[in-house]
């Protein structure tokens, strides 16, 4: 969930658009009037509830979730599209092994403005602020795509505040490409389209799942339909699946940071890879569709002493979704518990 979903959703707008030809103009009306903005107080899944806070730093309002009273602090970075809520959702694996959970919203995410940080070394330096903000000294770093910049400079601009990192999935090579849209009509499709994307997944979730994998891997076709039947016919799979779906709605509370994550990958200098002291453990799957696995060669490379768990024959979301999901989590759990606090 790096870059913007535009041809996942546009694919189904453009299936919604097709059924709603001649349907008349108040259905339109009544998408746009359509309120889904999300409770702070909230359960993603059975188990997994936030109850977002937001403190004022010196650099600037942050937005967060902390789970847990007791126990090593470990720090959420969330992906593109994403929020405080798809930081806790993604680390929801961790909540039962004594760690506190602390997931902020990123700059231009849900309740973090843009102003408080664009590039990787203002949202590394938030960061920080925050957690002197909370009274936490060190925290163990779980990144997953999009997160990777800023916690990979996070952890190399402030060592004495990161006893571990793990990267799951994550950018670490600058990504040339055009510059994000911000048209009148980008803007339009991102409300219609937002909506009738939550439609689709609502009557057919299958769709939104195959359309899914067609951005986040390079299955072949039989990869791709043992990849869907496992996610629709397994509950709990199913149910991670679209609460995921749901940590990238409404668009238009996630749109100024995916768009400046986009901004920033395409125009960063390199990352101080080298620079990071602390233990690293880079999880990247092999037929990653969405950051290529070049990205985890390159952080393994470049990062002193850094280990890693390449996901063979695995996507982006296979981390979460896949049969090797348990034995990827158990690799990034022992890790962390090796390393916390240290």
């Amino acid at each position: 969930m790096s870059r913007t979903r535009a041809p996942l959703a546009r694919r189904i707008v453009v299936v919604a658009v097709v059924v709603l030809i001649g349907v008349p103009a108040l259905v339109v009306l009544g998408l746009l009037a359509w309120n889904d903005t999300p409770a702070d107080q909230r359960a993603l899944l059975p188990g997994v509830a936030i109850d977002l806070k937001t403190v004022d730093t010196p650099l600037g309002p942050v937005q967060y979730d902390m789970y847990g009273t007791s126990g090593p602090v470990v720090l959420s970075v969330h992906a593109g599209l994403g929020g405080a809520d798809q930081g806790r959702l993604f680390a929801g694996w961790l909540q039962d092994d004594g760690f506190r959970i602390l997931s902020p919203s990123r700059p231009g995410y849900l309740g973090t403005p843009l102003s408080s940080g664009r590039t990787p070394q203002e949202q590394a330096d938030l960061f920080a602020a925050l957690l002197d903000e909370l009274g936490i000294e060190k925290v163990g770093v779980l990144a997953a795509s999009a997160g990777g910049p800023v916690a990979y400079t996070f952890a190399a601009r402030h060592p004495d505040r990161v006893w571990g990192l793990v990267s799951v999935g994550a950018q670490s090579r600058p990504k040339p490409g055009p510059e994000p849209g911000s048209s009148a009509r980008t803007v339009f499709m991102d409300t219609i389209g937002d909506k009738l994307v939550r439609l689709t997944a609502t009557f057919s979730l299958r769709s939104v799942v195959t359309s899914t994998l067609d951005e986040t891997s390079t299955f072949t076709d039989e990869q791709k339909a043992q990849r869907t039947d496992r996610i629709m016919n397994t509950p709990e799979v199913r149910e991670l699946f679209a609460a995921m779906l749901d940590t990238t709605f409404p668009y238009d509370l996630r749109n100024d940071g995916t768009r400046n994550d986009a901004t920033q990958v395409r125009t960063m200098a390199p990352l101080p890879l080298a620079q990071i002291t602390a233990p690293v453990l880079i999880v990247h799957a092999t037929q990653d569709g969405d950051v290529p696995f070049d990205d985890g060669v390159n952080a393994e490379q470049q990062i002193p002493g850094a280990q890693h768990f390449w996901m063979q024959d695995d996507d982006h979301l296979g981390f979460w979704l896949s049969p090797a999901a348990p034995t990827a989590q158990q690799e990034a759990r022992t890790f962390l518990r090796e390393h916390a606090g240290q």
